[in-house]
């Protein structure tokens, strides 16, 4: 899940006096080494400089890009802090870590979060929201979302002052891409032959490629989809059913010609052969490779019912879908089949623009299976409070239509809705048809099992994102399929360390998010199976945390308005700690917040 989450804007109370001069920041270091994950720190809350520790700021006058302020006094910081700090072109994160201080770009890139407020661990820091990583001395991002590291500023100390040297764009973007290599052969672009051939272009493919492009790769890469846009950020769809491809794109085609990413859109794979090691399309195209990623994602599960000839009936895929929805939905009736995530995001986006929403569920509580039937139930209320009327324990038995568009949904149980646009969520299955007699395993629901280094059972071929199985360190390696935006970049990275042989593990922690009428549950670690679940804090006003548990140990975390507690929680699980269910059962969170603080 992701998200286009309606965020309350954060409150900065840094108090800092500013002459009265130009706003507006530092590119440096590009990759850097990444650190293991380690204990938690409790980060430093914003603070406030003393009147002589006003800032002055000092344009360099042989480099106008850059302005150097003094930000604070050295003890106003300690060991394990971190401070939001304006330099008067632009804010950056000063942090402190065994006595020295480091400055890097305040905002998460994927969605602009406030990183002061996310979790200081040795040598790295975790967004609040989404859980993605970035080392406090390079920048460079070290686990996901995100394709984007920080900027890092210049830090010094003059008589025990501390003082920020900053790029000024680098202090208005916030954002930095690592050094990559270009493509050093000249190819001809029908040419049918690549050394690295991707089938896919979501989160994996895409960051398999800018990794390969990264780690110095200078042969041919291709990327190929059946999608006709540029790689765009899929979890936004059903959060903000208006945006264009544009709007959601991840990469500008730009991008992709400055690195020589070759991209072929609307490119259906029919078939895989891994001895001649070539990939035939529909429209009998066909390219040898020397290395292959399989990043397919997955397919809605089809609906069994009369009626299929209707029109307004959708599976949400693509930016298009999302936009004739949020169109037909307008002012009339709106029924969502399912209550996967994807189709409680539509409902909940619908709720504003609709005359009526109602959600069909064949269990009795939305959520459940994820977040356990307490979560489930509170999150319910939520949605009737929303005006959602939920018709639970029941299926779709037939749709009719006039003039071939839908005007009615009829249940099993006989029950008759009135419905202008139906929208179909029923859960998805691995998009891997096309593997059939390629010779790649699969097991019997269609997914492809690959090992810590996301190689499938043939050599030279990977795969990863939605259609595999893939051994979890945080569950002993247990062979698990995670559908998760997050985890998919994560393989995307490892394939393409594995093919330049340069091998890692999967040390990440899962993490996920779902938002509804402006708030969101985080969710870390891997729940499948919990047998119970501790829950801190008030459902009724959602703000709580949920802990499931398995066999007295915590296997996950969910939480709602309690930032930044499910960040903590995935650091201490990252570390290879073990929490235990009696540690969360009193309600005294001290334990998790005081991890490895000084």
């Amino acid at each position: 899940m992701g998200g286009c989450l309606s965020k309350p804007k954060p409150e900065v109370k840094v108090e800092l006096t500013l002459l009265d001069k130009e706003k507006e920041v530092d590119l440096m270091s590009p990759n850097g080494k990444a650190s293991p994950f380690s204990e938690c720190r409790l980060n430093g809350s914003l603070g406030h400089c003393s009147d002589e520790d006003t800032i002055t700021l000092r344009p360099h006058r042989k480099h106008r890009d850059y302005i150097e302020a003094s930000v604070c006094h050295v003890k106003d910081l300690e060991n394990g802090q971190m401070r939001e700090v304006d330099l008067g072109a632009g804010r950056a994160l000063l942090i402190k870590e065994h006595g020295e201080f480091f400055a890097v770009g305040h905002k998460c890139p994927h969605y602009g979060a406030p990183l002061v407020k996310g979790v200081l661990s040795k040598g790295h820091v975790r967004c609040p929201w989404h859980g993605a990583c970035f080392n406090i001395t390079t920048g460079d991002i070290e686990d996901f979302p995100g394709l984007d590291s920080l900027p890092t500023f210049q830090v010094r100390v003059e008589k025990e002052k501390v003082i920020i040297r900053a790029n000024k764009q680098a202090l208005q973007t916030q954002r930095r891409s690592k050094a990559m290599s270009k493509c050093s052969a000249v190819i001809n672009s029908s040419t049918g032959f690549s050394h690295i051939l991707i089938i896919g272009s979501g989160p994996a493919g895409l960051v398999c490629a800018e990794t390969l492009r990264q780690e110095g790769f200078t042969d041919r890469i291709v990327m190929c989809t059946m999608d006709k846009h540029l790689p765009y950020d899929r979890p936004k769809l059903s959060k903000c059913l208006e945006n264009t491809a544009e709007q959601l794109q991840l990469r500008s085609s730009d991008f992709f010609q400055t690195y020589d990413i070759e991209i072929l859109l609307e490119k259906e794979v029919v078939s895989v052969d891994v001895k001649t090691r070539t990939v035939t399309f529909r429209d009998g195209f066909k390219i040898e490779y020397r290395k292959l990623f399989i990043a397919t994602g997955s397919r809605p599960k089809a609906l069994s019912y009369k009626g299929k000839d209707v029109g307004n009936v959708f599976h949400l895929r693509t930016p298009e879908d999302a936009n004739s929805i949020a169109t037909l939905a307008s002012s009339k009736n709106a029924v969502i089949v399912g209550t996967s995530f994807i189709g409680m995001e539509v409902a909940a986006a619908l709720t504003d623009k609709a005359h009526s929403v109602s959600v069909i569920g064949i269990e009795a509580v939305p959520f459940r299976k994820a977040f356990g039937e307490k979560v489930g139930k509170a999150l319910m209320k939520l949605f009737e409070s929303n005006r959602v009327k939920f018709y639970m324990l029941n299926e779709v038995w037939e749709m009719r239509g006039q003039n071939g568009q839908l005007k009615e949904v009829v249940l099993k149980s006989g029950k008759v809705l009135r419905a202008d646009v139906c929208v179909i969520g029923i859960g998805s299955s691995p998009a891997t048809a096309f593997l059939k007699q390629s010779g790649v395993h699969m097991d019997s629901k269609g997914f492809i099992p690959v090992n810590k280094t996301m190689q499938t059972n043939i050599d030279g071929v990977f795969a990863g994102g939605d259609v595999v199985t893939f051994p979890l360190a945080l569950r002993s390696n247990k062979k698990v399929n995670i559908p998760h935006w997050q985890m998919a970049h994560v393989h995307g990275r490892v394939a393409a360390l594995s093919m330049m042989g340069k091998p890692s593990d999967i040390k990440t922690v899962p993490y996920f998010w779902t938002a509804m009428f402006g708030k969101s549950i985080r969710y870390a670690g891997y729940g499948d199976g919990f047998d119970d679940v501790v829950i801190q804090g008030d459902l009724d006003e959602l703000k709580f945390v949920a802990f499931y548990t398995k066999s007295e140990e915590v296997v996950a975390v969910a939480s709602m308005n309690y930032d930044p507690i499910v960040s903590r929680v995935a650091e201490v699980l990252g570390s290879g700690k073990t929490i235990r269910k009696r540690d969360v059962e009193t309600g005294d969170m001290s334990w998790l917040i005081d991890k490895g603080s000084q």
